[in-house]
């Protein structure tokens, strides 16, 4: 992790908690920080809940001035229009959210989503200013065929088209082997491939860009580990899924730096 690039402990809740179960789960996790006095310059925490917990979320956040930020797990690739079922990015910026995952792992499998829709969508992110969290990462398969970092740097290099030197991004690499299997990538593999991720961005978008974008890790994250993959010089927090619906787990996850790592 460098210390010139604040670290980012992010939390996907998926299909998870609905509206009310969201304002008790941030409000909570929001006394548990403080009561650790954590120092929120030191670390960015951000939560993302479905769609229908957004609202809620928001209120709840600007209400309490809560330092934890917010975003969307997907957003359409159009502002508007007949597209039933879609989310535009002008809808999240009205609730304020700050960020917005494309390219996750599901969406990928399950929707069918390609490199090309990824890129549209970071587009549509970037046109109504919000901050995409692009999620790469390679399949077992993809794993034995090709190596750990082709796939991840295929899926960037695709995606980042509409991006500018100077704009704001965040790429979370998740093998999806590791996802959901409590057996996540070693720190040194994950190294690697953010390292390698690091230098396509430089190239991609310049040097000032590359080093300033944060990297994340995601894939059987937990407390017990996040220390090990927080001390690599590439990379910069990490997109937790499971563990991130485990409210004192998450925030231990958040407290990393208090952790030892042997």
């Amino acid at each position: 992790m460098s210390t010139a690039r604040t670290p980012f402990i992010a939390g996907n809740w998926k299909m998870n908690l609905d509206h009310l179960q969201s304002i008790a789960f941030v409000q909570k996790l929001a006394w548990t920080l403080r009561d650790a006095k954590l120092d929120t310059k030191a670390v960015e925490v951000a939560v993302f809940p479905p769609f229908t917990d957004l609202r809620s979320v928001q209120t709840l956040v600007g209400s309490d001035d809560l330092p934890i930020a917010f975003g969307g797990q997907d957003l359409s690739r159009f502002d508007s229009g007949a597209y039933t079922g879609e989310i535009s990015g002008a809808f999240l910026k009205g609730l304020d959210c700050r960020y917005v995952l494309i390219g996750h792992s599901e969406r990928r499998e399950y929707h069918g989503e390609t490199d090309a829709d990824c890129a549209e969508k970071v587009a549509a992110a970037i046109r109504h200013g919000l901050i995409p969290v692009l999620c790469v990462g390679e399949t077992a398969e993809d794993l034995e065929r090709h190596g750990a970092s082709a796939i991840p740097v295929k899926q960037l290099r695709e995606a980042l088209g509409p991006v500018q030197r100077g704009q704001e991004l965040v790429v979370a690499y998740e093998p999806v082997w590791a996802i959901g299997s409590g057996q996540p990538a070693t720190p040194q593999q994950a190294q690697d491939v953010a390292v390698t991720l690091r230098g396509e961005l430089a190239e991609l978008l310049g040097d000032e860009t590359g080093a300033a974008t944060r990297i994340l890790y995601g894939g059987s994250v937990k407390s017990s580990n996040i220390a090990s993959f927080m001390r690599e010089p590439d990379i910069d927090g990490a997109l937790v899924g499971g563990a991130s619906l485990q409210l004192d787990e998450f925030a231990s996850i958040v407290q990393f730096q208090k952790h030892v790592v042997l």
